[in-house]
Protein backbone atom coordinates (compact mmCIF):
# COMPACT_ATOMS: atom_id res chain seq x y z
CA UNK A 1 0.00 0.00 0.00
CA UNK A 2 1.27 3.12 -1.04
CA UNK A 3 2.32 5.32 1.59
CA UNK A 4 0.30 8.70 2.33
CA UNK A 5 1.24 12.15 2.84
CA UNK A 6 -0.08 15.32 4.02
CA UNK A 7 1.96 18.54 2.76
CA UNK A 8 0.99 21.96 4.45
CA UNK A 9 1.49 24.78 1.92
CA UNK A 10 0.68 25.09 -1.50
CA UNK A 11 3.42 27.90 -2.47
CA UNK A 12 6.17 27.09 -4.60
CA UNK A 13 8.08 24.55 -2.02
CA UNK A 14 4.99 22.99 -1.12
CA UNK A 15 3.92 22.03 -4.55
CA UNK A 16 7.03 21.25 -5.46
CA UNK A 17 7.13 18.90 -2.90
CA UNK A 18 3.96 17.22 -3.69
CA UNK A 19 4.68 16.95 -7.25
CA UNK A 20 8.03 14.98 -6.65
CA UNK A 21 6.19 12.78 -4.12
CA UNK A 22 3.89 11.94 -5.91
CA UNK A 23 6.09 10.68 -8.82
CA UNK A 24 7.56 8.53 -6.71
CA UNK A 25 4.56 6.66 -6.08
CA UNK A 26 2.90 7.66 -2.75
CA UNK A 27 -0.41 9.11 -2.03
CA UNK A 28 -0.27 13.13 -1.59
CA UNK A 29 -2.73 15.34 -0.41
CA UNK A 30 -1.80 19.14 -0.55
CA UNK A 31 -3.61 21.26 1.83
CA UNK A 32 -3.77 25.40 2.05
CA UNK A 33 -6.08 27.24 2.81
CA UNK A 34 -6.06 29.01 -0.68
CA UNK A 35 -5.61 27.66 -4.12
CA UNK A 36 -2.06 26.91 -4.98
CA UNK A 37 0.17 29.95 -5.54
CA UNK A 38 -2.22 32.59 -4.38
CA UNK A 39 -0.25 33.56 -0.84
CA UNK A 40 4.15 34.23 -1.04
CA UNK A 41 4.73 32.76 -4.41
CA UNK A 42 2.17 34.92 -6.04
CA UNK A 43 3.74 38.33 -5.35
CA UNK A 44 7.67 37.87 -6.45
CA UNK A 45 9.38 39.49 -9.08
CA UNK A 46 9.13 35.77 -11.24
CA UNK A 47 12.84 35.07 -11.40
CA UNK A 48 14.15 32.02 -10.91
CA UNK A 49 17.59 33.26 -9.75
CA UNK A 50 20.39 31.07 -10.68
CA UNK A 51 22.98 33.83 -10.42
CA UNK A 52 22.01 34.30 -6.52
CA UNK A 53 24.53 32.26 -5.17
CA UNK A 54 25.21 34.72 -2.16
CA UNK A 55 21.95 35.16 0.43
CA UNK A 56 20.84 38.69 1.39
CA UNK A 57 23.63 40.19 4.23
CA UNK A 58 22.38 42.71 6.56
CA UNK A 59 24.68 45.68 6.49
CA UNK A 60 27.17 46.14 8.83
CA UNK A 61 29.01 49.05 7.93
CA UNK A 62 28.34 52.19 9.77
CA UNK A 63 27.49 54.25 6.26
CA UNK A 64 25.15 52.33 5.43
CA UNK A 65 23.12 51.65 8.73
CA UNK A 66 23.22 55.69 9.27
CA UNK A 67 21.43 55.66 5.96
CA UNK A 68 18.76 53.08 6.86
CA UNK A 69 17.88 55.09 10.28
CA UNK A 70 15.89 57.67 8.95
CA UNK A 71 13.61 54.65 7.53
CA UNK A 72 13.07 56.08 4.23
CA UNK A 73 15.05 53.69 1.91
CA UNK A 74 13.31 52.30 -0.96
CA UNK A 75 15.33 49.03 -0.21
CA UNK A 76 14.96 48.58 3.27
CA UNK A 77 12.23 50.11 5.87
CA UNK A 78 11.03 48.85 9.59
CA UNK A 79 8.71 49.28 11.99
CA UNK A 80 9.78 49.59 15.72
CA UNK A 81 7.22 46.96 16.85
CA UNK A 82 8.21 44.66 14.49
CA UNK A 83 11.94 44.90 15.02
CA UNK A 84 11.13 44.24 18.86
CA UNK A 85 9.49 41.42 18.15
CA UNK A 86 11.70 39.69 16.00
CA UNK A 87 15.01 41.61 17.85
CA UNK A 88 16.78 37.66 19.03
CA UNK A 89 16.80 36.50 15.34
CA UNK A 90 17.30 39.56 13.61
CA UNK A 91 20.49 39.99 16.24
CA UNK A 92 21.64 36.69 15.04
CA UNK A 93 21.38 37.60 11.34
CA UNK A 94 23.18 40.72 11.64
CA UNK A 95 25.68 38.84 13.53
CA UNK A 96 25.65 35.67 10.62
CA UNK A 97 26.28 38.51 7.78
CA UNK A 98 29.53 39.10 9.54
CA UNK A 99 32.63 38.12 7.68
CA UNK A 100 33.45 34.97 8.82
CA UNK A 101 30.36 33.55 9.40
CA UNK A 102 28.71 34.79 5.61
CA UNK A 103 31.82 33.19 3.98
CA UNK A 104 30.67 29.48 5.24
CA UNK A 105 27.48 30.31 4.56
CA UNK A 106 27.31 31.18 0.83
CA UNK A 107 28.86 28.04 -0.23
CA UNK A 108 26.15 26.22 1.85
CA UNK A 109 23.53 28.42 0.28
CA UNK A 110 24.83 28.16 -3.17
CA UNK A 111 24.66 24.54 -3.44
CA UNK A 112 20.83 24.64 -3.49
CA UNK A 113 21.03 27.90 -5.76
CA UNK A 114 22.94 25.84 -8.11
CA UNK A 115 20.19 23.06 -8.69
CA UNK A 116 17.01 25.34 -9.50
CA UNK A 117 17.50 25.38 -13.01
CA UNK A 118 17.68 21.39 -13.84
CA UNK A 119 14.91 20.70 -11.14
CA UNK A 120 12.41 23.60 -12.44
CA UNK A 121 12.85 22.26 -16.33
CA UNK A 122 11.11 18.66 -15.67
CA UNK A 123 8.20 20.81 -13.98
CA UNK A 124 7.75 23.33 -16.38
CA UNK A 125 7.94 20.36 -18.96
CA UNK A 126 5.68 18.06 -17.19
CA UNK A 127 2.91 21.11 -16.39
CA UNK A 128 3.05 21.94 -20.13
CA UNK A 129 4.24 25.40 -18.52
CA UNK A 130 6.94 26.28 -21.00
CA UNK A 131 5.11 29.52 -22.19
CA UNK A 132 5.20 31.20 -18.87
CA UNK A 133 9.13 31.26 -19.09
CA UNK A 134 11.75 33.24 -20.82
CA UNK A 135 15.48 32.11 -20.64
CA UNK A 136 17.10 35.76 -21.54
CA UNK A 137 18.26 36.52 -18.24
CA UNK A 138 17.30 39.99 -16.44
CA UNK A 139 19.57 43.21 -16.32
CA UNK A 140 21.11 44.78 -12.85
CA UNK A 141 21.43 48.46 -13.47
CA UNK A 142 23.85 50.86 -12.15
CA UNK A 143 24.43 54.77 -11.33
CA UNK A 144 27.65 54.77 -9.78
CA UNK A 145 31.38 53.44 -11.59
CA UNK A 146 31.85 52.63 -7.81
CA UNK A 147 29.09 50.39 -7.54
CA UNK A 148 29.17 48.77 -10.71
CA UNK A 149 32.76 47.84 -10.43
CA UNK A 150 31.99 46.38 -7.01
CA UNK A 151 29.50 44.20 -7.96
CA UNK A 152 31.62 43.24 -10.67
CA UNK A 153 34.18 41.59 -8.56
CA UNK A 154 31.50 39.80 -6.21
CA UNK A 155 30.16 38.53 -10.08
CA UNK A 156 33.84 37.46 -11.13
CA UNK A 157 33.86 35.40 -8.25
CA UNK A 158 30.88 34.03 -8.66
CA UNK A 159 31.80 33.12 -11.81
CA UNK A 160 35.23 31.14 -11.02
CA UNK A 161 33.48 29.37 -8.28
CA UNK A 162 29.51 28.71 -8.49
CA UNK A 163 29.82 28.74 -12.68
CA UNK A 164 27.33 31.90 -13.01
CA UNK A 165 27.72 33.61 -16.65
CA UNK A 166 27.08 37.37 -17.31
CA UNK A 167 27.76 40.11 -19.50
CA UNK A 168 28.74 43.53 -18.78
CA UNK A 169 26.88 46.34 -21.00
CA UNK A 170 27.79 49.77 -21.28
CA UNK A 171 25.59 52.68 -21.71
CA UNK A 172 25.70 52.40 -25.82
CA UNK A 173 24.85 48.68 -25.31
CA UNK A 174 22.17 49.13 -22.41
CA UNK A 175 20.28 51.84 -24.75
CA UNK A 176 19.90 49.15 -27.55
CA UNK A 177 18.86 46.74 -25.46
CA UNK A 178 16.58 49.08 -23.33
CA UNK A 179 15.86 52.17 -25.04
CA UNK A 180 13.09 53.49 -22.86
CA UNK A 181 15.59 53.64 -19.76
CA UNK A 182 17.09 57.06 -18.13
CA UNK A 183 20.23 58.16 -18.90
CA UNK A 184 21.06 58.17 -15.03
CA UNK A 185 21.70 54.79 -15.60
CA UNK A 186 25.63 54.31 -16.60
CA UNK A 187 25.84 50.54 -16.99
CA UNK A 188 24.56 46.67 -15.98
CA UNK A 189 25.14 43.81 -15.23
CA UNK A 190 23.02 41.06 -17.70
CA UNK A 191 22.99 37.92 -15.91
CA UNK A 192 22.28 35.76 -18.42
CA UNK A 193 21.54 32.17 -16.28
CA UNK A 194 18.32 33.13 -14.91
CA UNK A 195 14.79 32.25 -16.39
CA UNK A 196 11.86 34.62 -15.60
CA UNK A 197 8.66 33.70 -15.52
CA UNK A 198 5.29 36.14 -16.94
CA UNK A 199 3.02 35.24 -14.20
CA UNK A 200 4.27 33.62 -11.13
CA UNK A 201 1.08 32.60 -9.76
CA UNK A 202 0.38 30.50 -12.29
CA UNK A 203 3.32 28.69 -12.48
CA UNK A 204 2.55 27.95 -9.44
CA UNK A 205 -0.96 26.80 -10.30
CA UNK A 206 0.56 24.83 -13.63
CA UNK A 207 2.91 22.96 -10.89
CA UNK A 208 -0.52 22.11 -9.10
CA UNK A 209 -2.27 20.61 -12.13
CA UNK A 210 0.87 18.06 -12.99
CA UNK A 211 0.82 17.12 -9.55
CA UNK A 212 -2.70 16.49 -9.70
CA UNK A 213 -1.98 14.66 -12.77
CA UNK A 214 0.80 12.56 -11.30
CA UNK A 215 -2.79 11.00 -9.26
CA UNK A 216 -2.29 14.19 -6.25
CA UNK A 217 -4.83 15.89 -4.72
CA UNK A 218 -5.35 19.20 -3.30
CA UNK A 219 -7.96 20.47 -0.73
CA UNK A 220 -8.43 24.09 0.79
CA UNK A 221 -9.40 24.42 4.33
CA UNK A 222 -7.59 26.60 7.16
CA UNK A 223 -5.80 23.92 9.71
CA UNK A 224 -6.92 24.27 12.82
CA UNK A 225 -4.47 21.67 14.46
CA UNK A 226 -1.45 19.15 13.84
CA UNK A 227 -1.67 16.13 15.95
CA UNK A 228 0.79 13.22 16.24
CA UNK A 229 -1.12 9.95 16.39
CA UNK A 230 -0.38 6.34 17.69
CA UNK A 231 0.23 5.60 13.60
CA UNK A 232 1.06 8.48 12.28
CA UNK A 233 -0.69 12.06 11.83
CA UNK A 234 -3.62 13.73 11.89
CA UNK A 235 -4.38 17.09 10.33
CA UNK A 236 -7.38 18.67 11.05
CA UNK A 237 -8.76 21.82 8.66
CA UNK A 238 -12.44 23.40 8.85
CA UNK A 239 -13.31 21.57 6.08
CA UNK A 240 -12.54 17.68 7.41
CA UNK A 241 -9.83 15.77 9.27
CA UNK A 242 -7.27 14.11 7.29
CA UNK A 243 -4.83 11.59 8.37
CA UNK A 244 -1.10 9.84 7.24
CA UNK A 245 1.74 8.69 7.65
CA UNK A 246 3.77 11.37 7.50
CA UNK A 247 3.44 15.34 7.19
CA UNK A 248 5.65 17.88 5.69
CA UNK A 249 5.47 21.20 6.95
CA UNK A 250 5.79 23.77 4.09
CA UNK A 251 3.89 26.66 5.38
CA UNK A 252 6.36 29.48 4.57
CA UNK A 253 6.00 32.28 7.00
CA UNK A 254 3.35 30.59 8.97
CA UNK A 255 5.40 27.56 9.46
CA UNK A 256 7.10 28.93 12.95
CA UNK A 257 3.69 29.33 14.22
CA UNK A 258 2.65 25.49 13.86
CA UNK A 259 5.37 24.04 15.12
CA UNK A 260 5.23 25.28 18.11
CA UNK A 261 2.51 23.74 19.81
CA UNK A 262 4.65 20.55 18.82
CA UNK A 263 7.85 21.85 21.06
CA UNK A 264 9.89 23.35 18.86
CA UNK A 265 10.78 27.05 18.96
CA UNK A 266 12.39 28.28 15.60
CA UNK A 267 13.93 31.91 15.34
CA UNK A 268 11.86 32.80 12.10
CA UNK A 269 11.00 36.36 11.55
CA UNK A 270 9.70 37.78 7.78
CA UNK A 271 11.13 40.09 5.55
CA UNK A 272 7.56 42.03 3.90
CA UNK A 273 7.56 42.94 0.66
CA UNK A 274 4.55 44.54 -1.80
CA UNK A 275 3.86 45.04 -5.48
CA UNK A 276 1.73 47.11 -7.93
CA UNK A 277 1.63 46.54 -11.45
CA UNK A 278 1.43 49.33 -14.32
CA UNK A 279 0.19 49.58 -17.89
CA UNK A 280 3.29 50.12 -20.51
CA UNK A 281 3.09 53.60 -21.02
CA UNK A 282 2.94 52.10 -25.15
CA UNK A 283 -0.61 51.56 -24.80
CA UNK A 284 -1.18 55.39 -24.94
CA UNK A 285 -0.60 55.48 -28.40
CA UNK A 286 0.59 59.07 -28.93
CA UNK A 287 0.19 61.21 -32.49
CA UNK A 288 3.03 61.72 -34.84
CA UNK A 289 2.79 64.91 -35.85
CA UNK A 290 5.35 64.36 -38.30
CA UNK A 291 3.68 61.45 -39.82
CA UNK A 292 0.53 61.82 -38.33
CA UNK A 293 0.42 57.84 -37.86
CA UNK A 294 -0.41 56.50 -34.12
CA UNK A 295 3.77 55.85 -32.99
CA UNK A 296 4.37 53.12 -30.18
CA UNK A 297 6.66 54.74 -26.85
CA UNK A 298 9.72 52.31 -26.06
CA UNK A 299 8.35 49.98 -23.88
CA UNK A 300 10.31 47.96 -21.51
CA UNK A 301 11.26 44.18 -22.81
CA UNK A 302 13.57 42.54 -19.74
CA UNK A 303 13.10 42.48 -16.20
CA UNK A 304 15.89 45.13 -14.34
CA UNK A 305 16.70 45.73 -10.79
CA UNK A 306 17.42 49.13 -9.84
CA UNK A 307 20.40 48.15 -7.83
CA UNK A 308 21.47 51.44 -6.00
CA UNK A 309 17.95 52.02 -5.42
CA UNK A 310 16.54 48.50 -4.36
CA UNK A 311 13.69 47.34 -6.45
CA UNK A 312 12.50 45.78 -9.44
CA UNK A 313 10.48 46.07 -13.02
CA UNK A 314 9.23 42.49 -14.41
CA UNK A 315 7.13 43.04 -17.82
CA UNK A 316 4.74 40.39 -16.84
CA UNK A 317 1.36 39.23 -18.80
CA UNK A 318 -0.77 41.81 -15.94
CA UNK A 319 1.57 44.90 -16.87
CA UNK A 320 4.57 46.15 -15.52
CA UNK A 321 4.96 44.42 -12.08
CA UNK A 322 7.30 46.71 -9.70
CA UNK A 323 8.47 44.94 -6.39
CA UNK A 324 9.77 46.36 -3.55
CA UNK A 325 13.10 45.91 -1.62
CA UNK A 326 12.45 44.74 2.37
CA UNK A 327 10.00 45.66 5.09
CA UNK A 328 10.83 44.14 8.52
CA UNK A 329 7.78 44.33 10.70
CA UNK A 330 5.38 41.35 12.05
CA UNK A 331 3.73 39.00 10.00
CA UNK A 332 0.05 40.35 10.46
CA UNK A 333 0.88 43.76 10.65
CA UNK A 334 -1.16 46.39 8.48
CA UNK A 335 0.45 47.14 4.71
CA UNK A 336 2.16 50.58 4.51
CA UNK A 337 2.42 51.20 1.67
CA UNK A 338 4.78 54.53 1.75
CA UNK A 339 7.65 52.09 0.72
CA UNK A 340 5.77 51.29 -2.52
CA UNK A 341 5.00 55.26 -3.24
CA UNK A 342 8.62 55.76 -3.14
CA UNK A 343 9.76 52.87 -5.35
CA UNK A 344 7.34 54.40 -7.96
CA UNK A 345 8.26 57.49 -7.70
CA UNK A 346 12.10 56.45 -8.81
CA UNK A 347 10.82 54.05 -11.50
CA UNK A 348 9.03 56.42 -13.26
CA UNK A 349 11.82 58.57 -13.44
CA UNK A 350 14.11 55.50 -14.64
CA UNK A 351 11.42 54.25 -17.08
CA UNK A 352 8.16 55.34 -18.71
CA UNK A 353 5.14 53.35 -16.86
CA UNK A 354 1.38 53.94 -17.08
CA UNK A 355 -1.54 54.05 -14.93
CA UNK A 356 -1.80 51.62 -12.13
CA UNK A 357 -3.70 48.50 -13.27
CA UNK A 358 -4.41 46.90 -9.09
CA UNK A 359 -7.08 48.31 -7.28
CA UNK A 360 -5.23 47.68 -4.56
CA UNK A 361 -1.23 47.21 -2.78
CA UNK A 362 -0.16 43.65 -2.98
CA UNK A 363 1.73 42.62 0.36
CA UNK A 364 3.46 39.22 1.34
CA UNK A 365 6.08 37.71 3.33
CA UNK A 366 9.26 36.06 3.00
CA UNK A 367 10.19 33.36 5.79
CA UNK A 368 13.81 33.99 7.23
CA UNK A 369 16.21 32.04 9.73
CA UNK A 370 19.14 34.03 11.18
CA UNK A 371 21.62 31.97 9.20
CA UNK A 372 19.94 33.05 5.67
CA UNK A 373 19.58 28.90 5.00
CA UNK A 374 16.02 26.82 5.21
CA UNK A 375 15.61 23.92 6.66
CA UNK A 376 15.35 21.11 5.13
CA UNK A 377 14.89 17.94 6.59
CA UNK A 378 13.06 15.67 9.26
CA UNK A 379 11.70 17.03 12.78
CA UNK A 380 14.46 15.93 15.08
CA UNK A 381 12.07 14.71 17.92
CA UNK A 382 8.62 13.54 15.73
CA UNK A 383 9.16 10.35 13.37
CA UNK A 384 7.13 11.28 10.23
CA UNK A 385 7.25 14.96 10.39
CA UNK A 386 9.03 16.30 7.75
CA UNK A 387 9.87 20.38 7.44
CA UNK A 388 10.87 22.81 4.40
CA UNK A 389 10.43 26.48 4.97
CA UNK A 390 12.87 29.67 5.15
CA UNK A 391 13.82 30.07 2.63
CA UNK A 392 13.88 33.99 2.62
CA UNK A 393 14.13 35.28 -0.81
CA UNK A 394 14.16 32.36 -3.08
CA UNK A 395 11.22 30.27 -2.20
CA UNK A 396 10.25 30.46 -5.90
CA UNK A 397 13.67 29.93 -7.53
CA UNK A 398 14.51 26.63 -4.72
CA UNK A 399 10.98 25.52 -4.75
CA UNK A 400 11.73 22.17 -7.10
CA UNK A 401 14.76 21.55 -5.66
CA UNK A 402 13.86 21.44 -2.13
CA UNK A 403 11.14 18.67 -3.74
CA UNK A 404 13.71 16.62 -4.99
CA UNK A 405 15.92 16.73 -2.28
CA UNK A 406 13.35 16.39 0.64
CA UNK A 407 11.43 13.64 -1.07
CA UNK A 408 15.04 11.40 -1.30
CA UNK A 409 15.53 12.14 2.41
CA UNK A 410 12.16 10.73 2.98
CA UNK A 411 12.50 7.65 0.68
CA UNK A 412 15.23 6.41 2.58
CA UNK A 413 18.14 7.89 -0.87
CA UNK A 414 21.15 9.68 -0.94
CA UNK A 415 21.08 12.99 -2.06
CA UNK A 416 22.69 14.88 -4.58
CA UNK A 417 24.24 17.42 -1.76
CA UNK A 418 25.27 17.26 1.45
CA UNK A 419 21.96 18.35 3.39
CA UNK A 420 23.07 18.88 6.72
CA UNK A 421 23.67 22.65 6.69
CA UNK A 422 20.10 22.95 6.20
CA UNK A 423 18.98 20.28 9.45
CA UNK A 424 16.50 21.54 11.91
CA UNK A 425 18.27 20.74 14.88
CA UNK A 426 21.39 23.62 14.00
CA UNK A 427 19.03 25.79 15.76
Amino acid sequence: MARRTLVLGAGMVGVSIAWHLAKRGREVVLIDRREPGRETSFGNAGIIQREAVRPYAFPRDMKTLLGVLPNQRVDIRYRPAGMLHAATPLLRYWHNSGPSGYRRIVPEYAALIMRCLTTHAPMIKAAGAEALIRHDGFLELFRTQQRLDKRLAEAEDNRRRFDVRFQVLDREALTAKEPALSHDVIGAIHWLDPWTVTDPGALVAAYARAFEAEGGECRQGDITEVTQTQGGWRVTTTEETLEADDVVMALGPWAGRWLKPLGYHFPTFVKRGYHMHYAHRDQDAHQDSTRGAAAEKPRLNSWVMDAEVGYLLAPMDAGVRLTTGAELDDLDAPAHVSQLAAAEKVARSLVPLGPRRDEEVWKGARPCLPDMKPVIGPAPRHQGLWLAFGHGHQGFTLGPATGELLAGMMDGEPTAIDMSPYRADRF
